[in-house]
């Protein structure tokens, strides 16, 4: 049973890698066509961003949507295929109730609402400098599907525990939506501040994809870690087209869709308290952009040249593809550690 599974996770990897690497090029050229492209922020405000990226300004965005599409075109063509004919589409198909339709879902509307910023953006409508929506609309949204999300696994899966590795499980009640919602915020905010060099958010969500993949593989969620399958699959082929120097950015669609998914995941199979290692870098660039604005708010003073942390970086004079080599490098590193402490914890607690 779980060698059938191990290589069935590994045929819809690899399809997934197949198909978005073969339908990528295409995309590029559209979006190319289509004029959508990356609008750099201007103003004051951020003089040391402006000057490391204007020349940034026109490649075009958007291009998170091969990865969604990837996953969710793939995700529709074997479900369908499995409830009309008998043959090999069981074997594929992932859709599942209690393990994949809601991360499906939530990388739906997710990508959707990102697109709609993205285009604002490339077109400079909106409040944000260099157009697209504020913060607080990005903070609205986030929030309403962080609600949406807690109510389905509290009141229609009846989940409200919350595992303490090398503790056990502690069932929390109503504290669980609360907790549901910081996690899902956090992950969606934290991707879309690490989304700023080319190839850093998909190298990191990478490395977060197959460390959720494997724990949920491990705990007997296939359908679920072939979900993940189809992630890392479209991720890599996205990540071919991405690296330095990229072809296309993310955008919103697959910043905000990756890590609202990212935190969904680790919900789903109780890793909440290891996510940080399993998105360790996730955490650095939101910590960076928190103590960056406490310090000019109350200090008149700036911790780092430029936040995210990332582009500290760069203004160090460190080229962009070291930064996101050495940052894909600590992503490897806590992820195996965070793997290594819950097949540990699991042993402890029997």
């Amino acid at each position: 049973m779980i060698t059938i599974e191990a290589v069935r996770l590994l045929v819809i990897t690899t399809l997934a890698f197949g198909v978005a690497l073969v339908f990528t090029p295409f995309w590029a050229r559209a979006l190319k066509r289509s004029g959508f492209e990356k609008q750099i922020r201007t103003g004051e405000k951020t003089p040391v961003f402006n000057q490391l990226h204007s020349k940034k300004a026109g490649t075009p965005t958007g291009g998170g949507i091969i990865i969604w599409s990837t996953v969710l075109s793939l995700a529709a063509i074997f479900g369908i295929l499995d409830f009309f004919f008998n043959g090999p589409w069981r074997y594929l198909n992932f859709l599942n109730r209690a393990e994949t339709y809601l991360p499906l879902a939530a990388l739906a509307i997710a990508a959707i609402l990102g697109l709609v910023d993205d285009w604002c953006g490339a077109n400079r409508i909106g409040g944000a400098a260099g157009g697209g929506l504020k913060v607080r609309h990005k903070l609205v949204m986030y929030t309403a599907l962080a609600a949406v999300g807690a109510w389905w696994f509290y009141f229609r899966l009846g989940w409200d525990v919350l595992t303490i590795p090398f503790f056990g499980s502690f069932a929390i009640g109503l504290w669980y939506i609360p907790l549901f919602m910081f996690i899902i915020i956090a992950s969606a905010f934290s991707a879309n501040e690490t989304d700023g060099l080319d190839g850093l958010l998909g190298g990191v969500a990478l490395f977060a994809f197959v460390a959720l993949t494997a724990v949920a593989f491990s705990l007997g969620r296939y359908d679920l870690a072939a979900f993940g399958g189809a992630m890392i699959g479209a991720l890599l082929a996205f990540l071919w087209f991405n690296i330095y120097p990229a072809r296309f950015f993310m955008g919103d669609t697959g910043s905000m869709s990756l890590g609202i998914v990212i935190g969904v995941i680790a919900m789903l199979t109780n890793t909440t308290l290891l996510l940080p290692f399993f998105a360790v870098i996730l955490v650095i660039e939101s910590l960076s952009v928190i103590i960056q604005l406490v310090s000019k708010k109350f200090r008149h003073k700036k911790v780092f040249h430029s936040s995210p942390i990332h582009h500290h970086f760069e203004a160090l004079g460190w080229p962009e593809s070291q930064i996101t080599m050495r940052f894909w490098i600590i992503s490897i590193v806590f992820a195996t550690l965070g793997l290594a402490l819950f097949f540990l914890s699991r042993v402890f607690l029997g």
